[in-house]
């Protein structure tokens, strides 16, 4: 369990972006929910990254997958940072936010004064937190990549809000000296996908045409568990923990120091999976009660 210094408390997350902009999913994961084998109300819930203005990255709503592809035990995607702009989100999903029934934590991008404007406009809705996405492998900007400035971020978001904060990390980060910083500043961490070229250096990326993208899921465990391990044993900040593909793979990154749990990209291939896992868990507790 997770609780938030605003006293939100969960166990299970679904990755930035994986349910959409409201925690309700895709129209293409609408089936799964009107068959009830898809539950939001499970989950607190990440938007997907909002921007100041409007980015175009390489989502196309007529064709989702042109930036996706499956690999053995995982995926890879290069969507970057696709959305309609923070003001959109305001007018047409930030109203209609239930916290009673699908918490919303709202990730976002940007320079720290672009972060500080988005975080006093979205101090209006009822949130739950707030996501600082420090670690798109999908976006062309070397930022990402410096330690100070992400540390900036934190602190201009933190002055700025009334709400908790998650930092989300990558495994490229310099996180020993990011975390020493944030410490007090910081609710919790979360973990990106993995930059292509970490985890196949000597191997091309199917998404090349869209720069390489990021690796998710299974095939991801080896790196993102291991962020998980070292970051348990730098920091006393909660980690959530990310590339959940198997029922066995709960308990396994609790083991290493995740408090909470996230479920990204295995909505993609196996939508009904997460719903079914956190069911399961929750007849285990009952049974033990």
């Amino acid at each position: 369990m997770l609780r938030f210094s605003n006293g939100h408390a969960f166990e299970y997350m679904t990755a930035s972006g994986a349910l959409g902009f409201d925690g309700k999913g895709w129209p293409w994961e609408q089936p799964w929910r009107w068959m009830g084998l898809l539950d939001p109300t499970l989950f607190t819930s990440v938007t997907k990254t909002l921007t100041l203005q409007p980015t175009e990255g390489n989502l196309r709503w007529y064709n989702p997958f042109r930036c996706l592809r499956f690999v053995r035990g995982g995926v890879v995607n290069a969507v970057g940072l696709s959305n309609p702009g923070i003001d959109w989100w305001c007018q047409k999903i930030g109203p209609t936010i239930d916290p009673t029934k699908i918490p919303l934590v709202a990730s976002i991008f940007g320079e720290p004064q672009e972060l500080a404007e988005m975080t006093r406009t979205l101090n209006s809705f009822n949130l739950v937190g707030l996501e600082i996405n420090a670690s798109c492998p999908n976006t062309k900007t070397d930022i990402l990549q410096d330690a100070a400035r992400i540390i900036n971020s934190c602190e201009v978001v933190k002055t700025n809000s009334r709400l908790p904060l998650i930092l989300k990390l990558s495994v490229t980060h310099d996180v020993a000296k990011i975390v020493k910083e944030t410490k007090g500043v910081i609710d919790a961490i979360a973990i990106n996908s993995v930059p292509w070229t970490v985890v196949f250096p000597d191997r091309q990326s199917p998404l090349l045409k869209f720069g390489s993208g990021g690796i998710s899921g299974k095939v991801a465990q080896p790196f993102t568990w291991g962020l998980v391990k070292r970051l348990a044993e730098l920091t006393t900040t909660p980690i959530i923990g990310p590339s959940i593909w198997n029922f066995s793979d709960l308990e396994a990154v609790r083991s290493l120091g995740a408090k909470a749990i996230s479920f990204g990209s295995i909505f993609l291939p196996y939508p009904w999976r997460p719903t079914l896992y956190v069911r399961k868990k929750q007849k285990l507790k009952q049974l033990k009660v």
